[in-house]
C-alpha cells in the first residue's frame, strides 16, 4: 500500500470514491459536464463577455481580449502535447486498481489535463476583459478540474498542473497577443459590414459645427468648443 503514501494518489481515491457510492443517474451526469458542459458553460460566458463588452467606451481592446481568451485557448493545449510527451505519466486508472472510470477510450498521456488547461486558459482571459464574469468562469474552470478526477481519468496534480498551464500561456502571452489583435479589431470596428461584431456604438459622428463658420454656430455649440 505504498501508493497510498502518496497524497496525490490519496486524493484521487477520495474523490474518485465518490462515484462509487454516488446513484447511477450521477455519474452519467459529471461525465456529460465533465466532458463538455464545462467547456459549453465557459463559452456562454464568452459570448455574453462579448455581448457586454460591444457596449463599453473601450470596446475594441476588449473585444480583442475575448479573442485572445479563444486563442490562448488552443496555444495552451498545443503547448501542452510536448508536455505529456515529455513526462509520460499513464492514466491513473492504468497503473492503479479499484477506480471507477466513467468514460472510456483515454488512453494518452495524463499530465497535464487538456480539459483543465483549456478551461482555465478561457476563464482567466475572461477575466482580463470582465472580472464578474471571469471570476464565475474560473470557479467553472476549476469544476471542470474536479470532474477530470471524479471521472478517474486524471490525478489531482494533473489537474492543478493544468490549471497553472492555461493561467501562464493566457497572462504571458497576452501582451504580444493584444498587441497584434488590437489594431485588427480597431479596423473591423470602422467595417460598416463588420463593425457591430466589434462595437455596438454608431460611428462616431464630426465635432458639432465642424466646417460652419462662427457666426453660424449654435450658442451650445460654441460653449462645447470654448
Amino acid at each position: 500500500m505504498a501508493e497510498w503514501d502518496n497524497p496525490d494518489v490519496e486524493l484521487l481515491h477520495d474523490i474518485n470514491g465518490l462515484a462509487r457510492e454516488a446513484p447511477g443517474w450521477a455519474d452519467h451526469l459529471m461525465e456529460y459536464v465533465g466532458e463538455y458542459g464545462t467547456i459549453a458553460a465557459l463559452g456562454l460566458l464568452g459570448l455574453w463577455a462579448w455581448w457586454t463588452a460591444r457596449r463599453r467606451p473601450d470596446a475594441v481592446s476588449a473585444v480583442a481580449g475575448l479573442v485572445w481568451a479563444a486563442l490562448a485557448a488552443g496555444v495552451a493545449v498545443l503547448v501542452n502535447v510536448p508536455i505529456r510527451e515529455f513526462v509520460e505519466r499513464p492514466r491513473p486508472f492504468l497503473t492503479h486498481d479499484g477506480l471507477e472510470v466513467l468514460v472510456d477510450g483515454k488512453e494518452d498521456f495524463s499530465f497535464v489535463s487538456d480539459h483543465a488547461t483549456l478551461a482555465m486558459a478561457l476563464a482567466v482571459g475572461i477575466f482580463m476583459v470582465n472580472r464578474r464574469l471571469g471570476l464565475v468562469g474560473i470557479l467553472v474552470a476549476v469544476f471542470a478540474g474536479f470532474c477530470r478526477v471524479y471521472m478517474g481519468v486524471h490525478y489531482p496534480t494533473d489537474v492543478i498542473g493544468g490549471l497553472a498551464l492555461g493561467t501562464a500561456v493566457t497572462l504571458l502571452l497576452a501582451p504580444v497577443a493584444l498587441a497584434l489583435l488590437t489594431p485588427l479589431l480597431r479596423a473591423m470596428a470602422a467595417s460598416p459590414r463588420i463593425g457591430r461584431l466589434v462595437s455596438a456604438s454608431p460611428e462616431p459622428r464630426p465635432e458639432p459645427g465642424a466646417g460652419e463658420p462662427d457666426a453660424e454656430r449654435r450658442p451650445y455649440d460654441r460653449d462645447l468648443v470654448a
